[in-house]
C-alpha cells in the first residue's frame, strides 16, 4: 500500500477511534444508569413481596426488571463490539509499527556499519581535503554534518516508535482484559435473565388461578378511570372558561381606560359565552406554552425513580391480551414515600380530591395542562407559581395492593397527549 494511502487510512482510523471512545463512554454511563434502575426495581419488588398484596403488581415489576436486563445485555454487547473494533485498529497500528521498526533498524544497522568502516577522523578529513574546489569541500562538509544528524534522528525515531509500540501493545493487553470482563458480565446477565423469566412464568401460573377476579377488578378500575377522566375534562373546561372570562374582562378594562389596541377592541366587540374548549392566551401565556412545547422529549419525570407500568392509550392487558385497557396518561410505579414534582414551570390551576383517596394537582403551562393523580398529600395551593422539579406532594401507596403509583397526564386544552413522548428517555 502506498505511504500516502496508508497514512490516510490511519488518520481515518484515529478519528474513528476518538468517536468510538466517546460512544464507549456514553454506553458505560447508560449501563451504569440501567444497573441503578435494576437495583431500584429490585428494591420495589422486594417491598411488594413483603406486603404479599398483589401478584399482578409483582408480575409488572418483574416484567420491567426483565426489560431492563435485556437493555443491559444489549448495551454490553454494543460495548463489546466497539471494543473489538478498537482492538482491530490498534492491532493494525501495531503491525504497521513493527514493519516500520524493522526497516528503520535495518537502515540504521547499515549506516552504523558504514560509519564504522570510515570512522577515523583522518579519513573524514581526507574526504574533505581531496576536494577539487572550495565549493566541493564545503558541500562535502555539509554532507558529513547532515549524515551525522540523519543518523542521530534515525536513532531517535527508532526509540520513539519502540516506545509507541510498547504503548499500543500495553493498550491491547488492557483491552483484552476489559473485553474478557465484558463477555463474562454478559454471560452472567444472560443466566440471570433466564432465571428471571422462569420466576415470571411461576407468577403467571399463580395469577391464572385468579383470572376471573383479576378481570373483574380490571374492568371495575377501568370504569372508575373513565369517570375520573371525564371529571378532569370538565374541570379543565371550567378553568378554560374562567381564564377566557378573565381575559375578556381585562380587555374591556383596557378599552375603558383607553389603553386597548385595535385588535383588542375588535376582540372585545365579539359576543362571548366563555365555554370554549380552547383557551385564549395572553402574551405571557403564549411564551410559556411555546417554552413548554419546545421541551418536548426533555421534560423530567414527575417522580425521581420509577418505571412506566401502564402506557398511554388502548392496549392489551399484560396477562390477558383479549382484555383491552385504556389509559389517558401514563402510570408510573415508584417507591413508597416518593415525592411528586412539577415537570415544568407553571401555575397551579386546581387542587382537588378526585376520590376519597385520590388527590390531584393541575398545573397550567399556557394552553397546556399537566395533571398529577393519586397523591396522598399536596404541598401546593391553587394560584401558586411552581418551578421545574418543585415538590407538589407525596404519591399514595395503596393499602390493598401495596402499589405506589402516580398517574400523569398532559393535555393541550382538553386534548390528551402521550406523556411518553414528552418525558426524557431513561
Amino acid at each position: 500500500m502506498p505511504k500516502f494511502l496508508l497514512s490516510l487510512v490511519l488518520i481515518c482510523a484515529t478519528t474513528f477511534i476518538w468517536a468510538q471512545d466517546s460512544q464507549q463512554e456514553k454506553l458505560e454511563q447508560r449501563k451504569a444508569q440501567i444497573q441503578q434502575e435494576i437495583r431500584d426495581n429490585e428494591k420495589m419488588l422486594q417491598s411488594v413481596r413483603k406486603k404479599e398484596k398483589s401478584a399482578v403488581n409483582e408480575y409488572l415489576i418483574q416484567a420491567n426488571k426483565i426489560k431492563l436486563k435485556e437493555k443491559l445485555i444489549n448495551t454490553t454487547a454494543k460495548q463489546e463490539k466497539i471494543l473489538s473494533n478498537d482492538m482491530y485498529i490498534n492491532q493494525v497500528k501495531v503491525n504497521k509499527l513493527k514493519k516500520e521498526l524493522a526497516v528503520l533498524k535495518e537502515d540504521y544497522a547499515k549506516m552504523i556499519l558504514k560509519s564504522y568502516k570510515s570512522r577515523s577522523e583522518q579519513s573524514r578529513a581526507m574526504f574533505i581535503l581531496s576536494s577539487e574546489s572550495f565549493l566541493q569541500a564545503y558541500k562535502r562538509a555539509q554532507y558529513l554534518k547532515q549524515y551525522t544528524n540523519y543518523r542521530k534522528n534515525q536513532g531517535l525515531e527508532i526509540q520513539s516508535k519502540t516506545a509507541e509500540l510498547v504503548d499500543y501493545n500495553s493498550k491491547l493487553d488492557g483491552q483484552r482484559q476489559v473485553k474478557k470482563k465484558i463477555i463474562a458480565e454478559n454471560e452472567k446477565e444472560k443466566k440471570s435473565l433466564e432465571e428471571e423469566k422462569k420466576e415470571q412464568q411461576k407468577l403467571v401460573n399463580t395469577i391464572k388461578k385468579d383470572k376471573n377476579k383479576i378481570i373483574a377488578d380490571t374492568k371495575a378500575k377501568q370504569q372508575e378511570s373513565r369517570r375520573i377522566d371525564a371529571k378532569i375534562k370538565d374541570l379543565i373546561r371550567e378553568q378554560i372558561r374562567l381564564a377566557n372570562q378573565r381575559a375578556e374582562e381585562e380587555r374591556r378594562r383596557k378599552i375603558a381606560e383607553g389603553k386597548a389596541t385595535e385588535a383588542e377592541k375588535a376582540e372585545a366587540s365579539t359576543p362571548k359565552s366563555y365555554s370554549s374548549d380552547k383557551i385564549t392566551l395572553t402574551p405571557e401565556g403564549k411564551i410559556l406554552a411555546a417554552d413548554f412545547k419546545a421541551n418536548r422529549g426533555k421534560l423530567p419525570w414527575p417522580v425521581e425513580k420509577g418505571f412506566i407500568s401502564l402506557g398511554y392509550g388502548d392496549q392489551p392487558h399484560p396477562l390477558y391480551p383479549s382484555l383491552t385497557v385504556h389509559n389517558s396518561g401514563v402510570e408510573i410505579t415508584t417507591e413508597q414515600g416518593a415525592t411528586a414534582r412539577a415537570v415544568f414551570e407553571g401555575v397551579v390551576s386546581k387542587v382537588i380530591a378526585l376520590s376519597p383517596v385520590n388527590r390531584a394537582v393541575f398545573i397550567q403551562h399556557g394552553d397546556y395542562f399537566t395533571v398529577y393523580q393519586n397523591l396522598s398529600s399536596v404541598s401546593v395551593e391553587q394560584g401558586d407559581k411552581v418551578k421545574v422539579k418543585q415538590s407538589i406532594g407525596k404519591v399514595r401507596t395503596s393499602g390493598d395492593t401495596g402499589k405506589t403509583i402516580i398517574k400523569f397526564l398532559i393535555l393541550q386544552n382538553t386534548s390528551n397527549n402521550n406523556p411518553e413522548g414528552w418525558l426524557q428517555n431513561r
